[in-house]
């Protein structure tokens, strides 16, 4: 398992490589139906890697991460979508909606399994 200061270096520098990527290909993004349906998911993964960046610097610190890092994170992500094409906004919520069900299905998956493992030891 990864700790958690390798894994928020790499959730930010992946942030900061999808975003610049994002930029410099706004255009392309922004000139048909599927891209930027694109442009919204790729949106969204911004949304997921800086949530994961917030969610480990909270736990380094040793504060909970609640609604406030998800809604923080998701506001961050809308506003980038906005720069690339209206609509992207819509399907980078829509995307993060989904991509926030599985990453809280996993963490229950993985939090059960935690619990198993320290039960029988």
């Amino acid at each position: 398992m990864a700790s958690t200061g390798n894994s928020m270096l790499l959730s930010f520098l992946m942030f900061t490589v999808v975003l610049s990527l994002e930029v410099i290909y706004r255009g392309k993004l922004a000139s048909s139906e599927l891209f930027t349906i694109l442009g919204g998911f790729i949106s969204s993964l911004l949304f997921l890697f800086f949530f994961i960046f917030i969610a480990n610097f909270q736990e380094s610190s040793g504060t909970k991460t609640g609604w406030g890092a998800v809604i923080f994170a998701e506001v961050v992500a809308l506003v980038v979508a906005g720069t690339v094409h209206r609509v992207c906004i819509t399907t980078c919520f829509l995307f993060s909606v989904g991509l926030l069900y599985e990453v809280n299905k996993l963490s229950t998956m993985v939090q059960s399994k935690t619990e198993v493992k320290s039960k029988r030891h």
